[in-house]
């Protein structure tokens, strides 16, 4: 059965044009000006149509966290991240005991066949818990750990399911870390590191080629006595061939630094994350978790982030991924065209989702279709609507 979505401004590649797309069994088949038989209809009515969001760095929504070990939150944060207009998100596990991760590993390997009415699941981004205590951040510096073979071997025993991991470089025992995930197809991150920027060039050599977060939890130009020396942000701008993301909720990086990050690094190498934890989609004023319900830590959701009750950090995103395409538009000035790319197709790329992120003939129909306010009117998950507003 074939359905024609028609009378949509459609963008994908960094162009956006007036074509109507095709798709049949969950696939694009088309994206034409030409006319082609069809089954089923669906007007877009002049609004924008583009590949469903890929948000490769999430932890959870509407007070559910997937450090909570459960199935059903699981498929909750997913129906809530579909529902603003994502298409795919990585579960991101944040830094945690040896049996609670593997516990949250065997999770996973039981919802992500499950069929459901959420976005999709394809793997996991381990964040943690091999950090730098000088930049854990939101993590607890009594959970991470430096780097430890036993430990994470037994990781990857337990699941293939692992996309991405990240990690503090300056810690013994990085570069066997990134050589044993490169060899399995896992994308080594670099973040929550203190690492200089001598030390940051030699991590990229050695397979962490992508930066989680940028200026978050992460070294920057410092002085050590009378010298100046680089930091992870300052290499991530000299190397071309390095990827960065960045929370772009409009209050983690103000307006001038998300204009530099996509200024420096072009849309193809910037990829927008919400970095959400449960607080997304919660009222303001209310109160939260941060981490697991069991133990994690108390936090305020106030002016569109989580702070702790002292107001005196940020304990985290409370972003959908809507959110974050308005404010590269409406703050950094970025063309709607390029914030697209940033959140459907660059993500696609640094993570391996050949088949995921535009909107072309042989890609899977995850297509959404939005006002010019970012407002998510429909979205489309394997070619089945599973949430129109």
């Amino acid at each position: 059965m074939i359905t024609k979505i028609s009378g949509g401004k459609v963008i994908t590649d960094r162009k956006i044009e007036s074509k109507d797309v095709y798709i049949e069994d969950g696939k694009i088949i088309a994206v034409t000006s030409e006319n082609m038989a069809f089954d089923n209809e669906i007007n877009a009515k002049g609004n924008y149509v583009s590949a469903g969001f890929i948000d490769i760095h999430t932890h959870g929504a509407i007070d559910c966290d997937f450090l909570d070990n459960d199935e059903e939150s699981y498929i909750k944060i997913a129906k809530a991240h579909a529902e603003h207009g994502a298409g795919t998100i990585l579960p991101t596990i944040t830094s945690a005991g040896k049996e609670e991760t593997i516990n949250c590993l065997k999770v996973f390997e039981k919802i992500k066949n499950v069929s459901h009415d959420g976005a999709n699941m394809p793997g996991l981004h381990l964040e943690g818990p091999y950090f730098s205590p000088l930049q854990a951040g939101a993590q607890d510096p009594n959970i991470i750990r430096n780097f430890d073979k036993a430990e994470y071997t037994e990781f990857l025993n337990v699941t293939d399911s692992i996309m991405r991991w990240t990690g503090a470089p300056e810690l013994e025992g990085s570069e066997e870390f990134a050589k044993t995930l490169s060899s399995k197809g896992i994308l080594p991150c670099i973040g929550h590191s203190d690492a200089d920027g001598d030390c940051a060039k030699e991590a990229f050599k050695n397979g962490f080629t992508h930066a989680t977060h940028l200026y978050s939890s992460m070294s920057i130009v410092h002085r050590k006595n009378a010298f100046r020396y680089t930091g992870i942000v300052e290499t991530a701008y000299l190397i071309d061939d390095m990827t960065v993301e960045i929370i772009a909720d409009g209050v983690h990086l103000p307006a001038d630094l998300l204009r530099l990050v996509y200024k420096i690094k072009g849309p193809d190498k910037v990829c927008l994350i919400t970095d959400s934890m449960r607080g997304a989609g919660m009222p303001e004023g209310t109160e939260s978790m941060l981490g697991g319900k069991k133990d994690g830590l108390r936090v305020i959701i106030e002016d569109g982030v989580a702070k702790l009750p002292d107001r005196t950090s940020f304990a985290g995103s409370v972003a959908f991924c809507d959110r974050l395409v308005r404010n590269m538009v409406n703050m950094a000035d970025v063309p709607l065209e390029d914030a697209i790319y940033m959140i459907t197709q660059t993500p696609a790329k640094v993570v391996g989702l050949e088949n995921k992120g535009s909107i072309n003939t042989g890609m899977d129909a995850d297509i959404i279709i939005f006002d010019k306010d970012i407002n998510i009117l429909k979205n489309i998950i394997g070619g089945r609507v599973v949430f129109s507003n």
